[in-house]
């Protein structure tokens, strides 16, 4: 959710290096020939900061800010020992950490809203110019080959594009204490299956065992690196799924999407695309009959299928 940022900072010809985690390496691979590099972050502080530090010494980076995203003490303090100057929000008492402490917004803003005013805030002190609002899209790049690789696996499965249903019945991680996934959907495999178009799942390898559990029948594609996933949500009819990685992954490439809330909330962590729908709130996820009803109602109005 942090492209609108990206590709703003690229746009005004800033020199860019990422520092994340392993996976944003192949999620941001088509824009490798824009950025400095991406510095993989393993989540120990000291030997991050060892690696920021060589790689700014090895470009000869005299000059450089880092805008910290995450809230967490431990990455402030990833920059601070890496001898950056950075800009991030005063959370966890990590002011102390910070050359550009910034206090949170009070207005409620959706995700993107609110790490892109993080970022607007800090390139007014270093000078450059962004746009005061992000961008209604996330237009994630991709590389050709990631293309390349979603369609022969889809080509070995049988797939069509614009003619299969991608469902996605994982989320990592909790929410205030609750699961994050909502608990219906072999009973929407089971109800979407008479419409005649393959539904399937492609989770990955670490939560094949999750989506076994969630919906034991649903046939399930080999895993993808991210960036082929996302290919493959831009090339089906429609994705359901969870407020997870996978709802922001389809938003990032404007698939055609139904995300599934129940403890998290639309208005905050929904997915950022102005094609994209939401069904459930915080507190009340939807039933099963208000999802295939949505489902089969997208499945009608899209372009290419007829159900």
């Amino acid at each position: 959710m942090c492209l609108p940022i990206l590709h703003a900072l690229l746009q005004q010809r800033a020199r860019i290096v990422v520092c994340a985690r392993p996976w944003a390496k192949n999620l941001l691979s088509a824009y490798a020939p824009q950025l400095e590099g991406i510095v993989v972050m393993e989540g120990k502080t000291v030997a991050d900061a060892t690696r920021v530090r060589q790689f700014r010494q090895q470009h000869s980076h005299s000059t450089a800010y880092g805008l910290i995203l995450p809230d967490s003490l431990s990455s402030a303090l990833v920059f601070k020992l890496a001898g950056l100057r950075s800009a991030g929000y005063r959370d966890e008492g990590r002011a102390i950490l910070l050359k550009w402490p910034e206090k949170k917004p009070e207005t409620p803003m959706h995700a993107v809203e609110f790490w892109y005013y993080l970022a607007h805030r800090a390139c007014q002190q270093w000078q450059i110019s962004l746009p005061e609002q992000p961008s209604t899209t996330l237009a994630l790049q991709l590389r050709p080959e990631a293309e390349a690789l979603c369609l022969q696996k889809m080509r070995e499965s049988g797939l069509e594009s614009g003619r299969f249903v991608l469902l996605a019945p994982t989320a990592k991680g909790i929410h205030k204490g609750q699961i994050k996934t909502w608990a219906s959907y072999e009973q929407l495999y089971a109800a979407l299956e008479p419409l005649g178009l393959p539904i399937i799942m492609c989770p990955p390898a670490s939560e094949v065992d999750a989506a076994h559990q969630q919906a034991p029948t649903i046939p399930i594609l080999p895993a993808l690196p991210l960036d082929s996933f996302a290919a493959l949500c831009q090339h089906a009819a429609l994705v359901v799924c969870n407020d997870s990685g996978v709802s922001h992954l389809a938003a990032a490439v404007g698939a055609q999407q139904l995300s599934l809330f129940g403890v998290t909330s639309p208005s905050r962590t929904g997915p950022w695309s102005p094609v994209a729908h939401s069904l459930g709130e915080q507190g009340k996820w939807p039933t099963l009959e208000e999802v295939v009803q949505a489902s089969q109602a997208l499945l009608n109005a899209h372009e290419k299928v007829v159900v």
